[in-house]
């Protein structure tokens, strides 16, 4: 992903101040439309407004495809009980925008607004969203844009904690996967990155215990050299964690 120059973490991935007035009226003008349809319910059926954002998601327009993940995360601030009664539909939107083929700033308020949304849920009825938001957040870990890597970090030590025992092997084969990215991001060039990163590892350190299939080993053995040595030279507190829940 190509990331714009300047831009500081946490700041929307296209400033304000340089878009078109007519962008910002029509992003008024959707919102108030999707308000105004959840205000009058018994007139106009939610379903219907879901109808449109599904349609509006796969709008050749990247704005309009940004606008759609920005507004299923207000949705969800504002009415997480209709949140809940719609999630499958949300969570297709959001996957959908995850793996956006070409837009950065669909990617990134997609992730922003999937961390919501799982919050809220705890992880209920995720089924095989759970695969997908996984998969492809894994892979932006290593994303060369500052928010896309903070904001997948942040999402995946969630879904770290919302694994539960129906994805407990798959996400242990992809931490495993990702434990280079952790080590690597520990020292990332962006401090609030590596703070992040530094969460999700602890978030994460579960998964990395040893398999019961090599308890015939004896500690040293069992033990990841090349973890244990570069936590021991960067973040020995976390190295002492780890040893002292039995990780390592």
């Amino acid at each position: 992903m190509d990331q714009t120059p300047g831009r500081m973490l946490g700041q929307p991935l296209s400033s304000p101040a340089t878009q078109p007035k007519k962008r910002s009226t029509s992003v008024m003008s959707f919102f108030s439309k999707v308000s105004w349809n959840l205000r009058l319910q018994k007139q106009e059926p939610l379903k219907n407004v879901f109808f449109i954002l599904a349609e509006t998601a796969r709008d050749p327009s990247v704005k309009k495809r940004h606008m759609v993940m920005r507004g299923l995360g207000t949705m969800a601030c504002e009415t997480p009980d209709k949140v809940r009664k719609y999630k499958k539909i949300i969570l297709d939107l959001l996957v959908h925008g995850l793996y956006d083929p070409v837009s950065s700033e669909v990617i990134h308020e997609s992730m922003k607004t999937l961390t919501i949304i799982l919050g809220k849920m705890q992880g209920k009825a995720l089924g095989s969203f759970f695969i997908d938001i996984t998969l492809q957040t894994r892979t932006l870990l290593d994303d060369e844009n500052d928010s896309l890597r903070y904001s997948a970090f942040v999402l995946f030590g969630q879904l770290a904690d919302l694994a539960g025992r129906k994805w407990r092997s798959f996400f242990t084969r992809q931490v495993k996967q990702t434990q280079d990215s952790l080590l690597t991001h520990l020292q990332d060039r962006n401090p609030q990155v590596a703070k992040a990163c530094k969460t999700t590892f602890r978030a994460c350190s579960p998964y990395l215990r040893q398999s019961k299939d090599y308890s015939f080993q004896n500690e040293e053995d069992q033990r990841n050299p090349k973890l244990c040595r570069q936590l021991s030279h960067y973040h020995p507190e976390l190295l002492q964690f780890f040893y002292a829940n039995k990780i390592l």
